[in-house]
């Protein structure tokens, strides 16, 4: 299917790694331009180049989104590149490894979380949207979390961040919804990464289900009702996110907005 998406200037903030490197590889097949970024300039630039070299069209940008002036600059860098932005993937994010437990919490961490995830998210919306608007044509998609509908005992913060992320959709959804740009948010379930496999491969062990250099088939089969009752069985791709949100980026997704998209293997237990 051709989502017709080519020429489209995307940016995918945190997209150096992980879902949001996925999600810009993603994109680019669908023969969008990537504006590629990271903290690290080394990450994000193997990342664009390796677009390149693969006949896409990539740029990389820099910055921490918790600075406004970091943000200004990379925003002006990719623009200087591929001209207005089409379509916005705020991606960056995460729970910056924090475990605190409600006895030992604290504010300021709250309050970080808060700036790297919503904060980072309003910082680059608002500097794009009013181009967006103008063309009367855009796309913006939030990388929420079930977390913020299932919030677990731990991490709160991550799940109130995201949370206040999905209300933030939400309201800008409305707000733009007129003008021809759509925003809607993409909730992960279970996805295989690195420290998935490691965790379920760590489980298993301690368990005595499997052995630690035992094939990931075995290792998902016997680990996953450790972590997560998902009723497909299994734990999902990079790829699956990233073939959703290229659908939501597309203009034919032009009449869903306001949308939290769980893609979960059926694990949220409610619509």
């Amino acid at each position: 299917m051709d989502l017709k998406l080519a020429g489209k200037k995307a940016l995918v903030t945190g997209s150096s790694k992980g879902i949001g490197e996925a999600i810009a590889r993603k994109l680019a097949l669908e023969h969008a331009i990537l504006i590629v970024h990271g903290r690290d300039r080394i990450l994000a630039t193997a990342v664009a180049d390796d677009i390149i070299a693969n006949g896409g069209r990539a740029y990389a940008v820099t910055g921490d989104l918790t600075h406004d002036d970091e943000v200004q600059r990379l925003v002006d860098d990719a623009e200087a590149f591929a001209g207005p932005i089409d379509i916005l993937i705020n991606n960056a994010g995460g729970s910056g490894g924090t475990t605190e437990s409600w006895t030992d919490s604290r504010a300021e961490s709250w309050s970080a979380a808060y700036d790297r995830n919503v904060l980072a998210a309003l910082r680059v919306s608002t500097r794009l949207l009013p181009k967006m608007r103008q063309a009367r044509w855009g796309r913006v998609i939030n990388i929420s979390s079930l977390a913020a509908t299932i919030p677990p005992a731990s991490r709160a913060d991550y799940s109130a961040c995201k949370a206040a992320l999905n209300a933030m959709t939400a309201s800008m959804a409305k707000a733009v919804a007129s003008e021809g740009v759509t925003v809607n948010a993409v909730s992960p379930g279970t996805i295989h990464s690195p420290a998935l496999e490691g965790a379920f491969r760590q489980g298993a062990v301690e368990r005595g289900l499997a052995n630690m250099d035992a094939p990931w088939a075995e290792i998902e089969r016997v680990a996953l009702p450790i972590f997560a009752q998902v009723p497909v069985g299994r734990v999902g791709r990079l790829e699956e996110i990233a073939d959703a949100i290229a659908f939501l980026a597309s203009p034919l997704a032009g009449y869903i907005t306001g949308v939290n998209l769980r893609v979960d293997g059926g694990l949220s237990p409610s619509l």
